[in-house]
C-alpha cells in the first residue's frame, strides 16, 4: 500500500442509499479507496445490513446505517446521529455513489447540515456511465476521482483493484453457523440454498401479483427444481431462503414442494447466517436480488435468473472465480417467468462444485443420477 504523508486526510466517507446488492457492489470500490488513501473507509448507507456485510472487511472502519432519508430530521434520530457523525468525519475525502442525487435523495442537504464543505465532495453523477458498463466497473471508475481539496496531496495513485466484490464471514458469524445447522439436523449433507423471492415479492397487505413482478418465477416451478435437485444430488439438503419479510412467499413454494420427495426445508434467515452458509454451501439458485450477489462475493456456485435488467451492468460477480450462470435479462427476456425449469436444472447441473470434496460430489451425483434414472 502506497505511503501517505502524516498530514494526509482520515480515511474516504463513502455514501451510497441502495438496497443489498447496490452495498455489496460497493466492496470494489472500498478496497480500492482504502488502497489509495492508506486509509479503511466509512460508510453511510440505507439499511441495517452494511454492518453485517462488511463485518470483517480491512476497508471498512465503520458503518452509518439509516433506515430511511426521508421526514422531518428532527422525528429521525437516525439521521441526527448520521448528521453528527459526518459533522466529525468533515475533514475527510466523500466520494457519493448516487446516480440520481439531485431527484431522488436528500445527501446534499444532509452533507450541508454536516458542514460538510462542497470541495471536499465528489459525486458519481458527475461521472457518466458508458454504454452497457457494470456497475462495479463504473464505481472502480469513479474510484479514480479525487475531491478537489486534495488534488495537490501526494501519494494519490490510480490504484489496481479487483473488478468482482469479496466479502468475508467473520468468526462469530462462522461459529453461529456451525450452531445452527447442527440444531435443525442439517449436518453432514451438501447444502443447496433456494432463493425464490425479492424485495418485490411481498407488500404490506400479502404477496404482490406475478405478474407485478417481473422477477417472479412460479412456485411449481420451484417446486420442479426441488425435485430435479433431489434427483441428482438425493443426499442434499435444500433450504428455500428469503428474509422475514418474505417468509410468506416461503410457504407458499413449500406448500407446493413435495416434502416426501427431498430433504427440504425453509427459513427466513438473518444475514449473517447467510453470507456464513452462502461460505460453506454446494450451489445456490436465486431470481435476481441482494443474496445473489452475496452468493458470488462469498465464492459460492449461483445460477441467477434475471427478468427487465441488464445483466452487463447487474450480473453477480465473483472475485474468487465461483461459477456463476445467469439466465434471461435483457434483450433476451423481460420477465423471469418466461424461463422454463429445464433451463435452470441445466444450468444448475454444469455448475462446478466448490471445495476439497468436489470430486467426491461430482462422483456420487453421477451415480445416484444414474441410479435413480435422472435425465441430464
Amino acid at each position: 500500500m502506497p505511503a501517505i504523508p502524516d498530514s494526509a486526510v482520515p480515511g474516504p466517507v463513502v455514501i451510497r442509499f441502495g438496497r443489498l446488492g447496490d452495498t455489496i457492489l460497493l466492496q470494489p470500490l472500498l478496497r480500492k479507496l482504502r488502497w489509495r488513501y492508506g486509509r479503511p473507509c466509512q460508510l453511510l448507507t440505507l439499511g441495517d445490513w452494511s454492518p453485517v456485510l462488511y463485518s470483517a472487511q480491512p476497508e471498512v472502519a465503520g458503518c452509518i446505517p439509516l433506515r430511511s432519508q426521508y421526514g422531518p430530521i428532527w422525528m429521525r434520530p437516525r439521521r441526527w446521529r448520521a448528521a453528527l457523525a459526518l459533522h466529525r468525519l468533515r475533514a475527510a475525502p466523500f466520494y457519493i455513489c448516487e446516480p440520481q442525487l439531485r431527484t431522488r435523495t436528500k445527501i446534499r442537504p444532509m452533507l450541508t447540515l454536516a458542514g460538510v464543505p462542497a470541495e471536499h465532495c465528489t459525486f458519481i453523477e458527475d461521472m457518466p456511465s458508458k454504454a452497457d458498463e457494470h456497475w462495479v466497473d463504473w464505481l472502480l471508475r469513479f474510484g479514480d476521482a479525487t475531491p478537489a481539496a486534495f488534488r495537490s496531496l501526494a501519494g494519490l495513485p490510480v490504484a489496481p483493484a479487483c473488478a468482482a466484490p469479496e466479502l468475508q464471514v467473520s468468526a462469530a458469524e462462522r461459529a453461529e453457523c456451525d450452531a445452527w445447522p447442527r440444531a435443525q439436523g442439517m449436518l453432514g449433507r451438501p447444502l443447496v440454498l433456494l432463493q425464490p423471492a425479492n424485495k418485490r415479492t411481498m407488500r404490506w397487505n400479502g404477496m404482490r401479483a406475478a405478474e407485478d413482478d417481473d422477477k417472479s418465477w412460479p412456485a411449481e416451478r420451484w417446486a420442479s427444481l426441488v425435485r430435479a435437485i433431489n434427483c441428482r444430488l438425493p443426499q442434499a439438503q435444500i433450504l428455500l431462503c428469503g428474509s422475514p419479510a418474505e417468509t410468506g412467499y416461503l410457504r407458499t413454494v413449500m406448500a407446493v414442494t413435495d416434502r416426501g420427495a427431498s430433504q427440504v426445508a425453509a427459513a427466513a434467515l438473518p444475514l449473517g447466517r447467510l453470507k456464513a452458509l452462502l461460505e460453506i454451501a454446494h450451489s445456490m439458485v436465486s431470481v435476481d436480488t441482494g443474496p445473489a450477489h452475496l452468493a458470488a462475493a462469498v465464492g459460492c456456485p449461483l445460477v441467477v435468473l434475471m427478468g427487465a435488467r441488464s445483466p452487463h451492468m447487474w450480473m453477480p460477480r465473483s472475485a474468487s472465480g465461483s461459477a456463476v450462470h445467469l439466465l434471461g435479462g435483457l434483450p433476451v427476456i423481460r420477465r423471469v417467468d418466461e424461463i422454463d425449469t429445464a433451463q435452470v436444472v441445466a444450468a444448475w447441473h454444469a455448475l462446478r462444485p466448490r471445495g476439497a470434496l468436489a470430486a467426491d460430489l461430482h462422483g456420487a451425483e453421477g451415480a445416484a443420477a444414474q441410479s435413480a434414472g435422472c435425465a441430464g
